[in-house]
């Protein structure tokens, strides 16, 4: 009986053995696992933080810095209003004389569809 009990506690301790390497394992797989996560991490946010400069890079080159492209829209404004405003000030006189010249010349007749009884 005793060498019965003797091997079962060497079983028993085996098993111990075996389960403590198993969760060992386990630990390190979790470790490898939280690693192999933080470097993909790190290397998206790298590989972000490359394409956003190339992207800056490319904005500035083809279309220049949003203030540069603001203030070429407001310098072609500021042309437009100035075209508008040399049209308006050369056709003025000749509209308003046009426009007087129906209020004054105005000839008054009968509408057509008017009955006489």
């Amino acid at each position: 009986m005793a060498s019965q009990t003797q091997g079962i506690q060497q079983l028993l301790a085996a098993e111990k053995k075996a389960a403590e390497k198993v969760a060992e394992a386990r630990k390190r797989k979790a470790r490898r696992l939280k690693q192999a996560k933080d470097e993909a991490t790190e290397e998206i946010e790298k590989f972000r933080q490359e394409r956003e400069r190339s992207f800056k890079e490319f904005e500035a080159k083809h279309m220049g810095s949003r203030e540069g492209v603001a203030a070429k829209i407001d310098a072609d404004t500021r042309v437009k209003l100035s075209d508008m405003e040399g049209a308006i000030r050369t056709r003025k006189e000749p509209v308003i004389q046009e426009i007087l010249q129906f209020v004054y010349n105005i000839s008054p007749e009968v509408h057509k569809n008017y009955n006489r009884k």
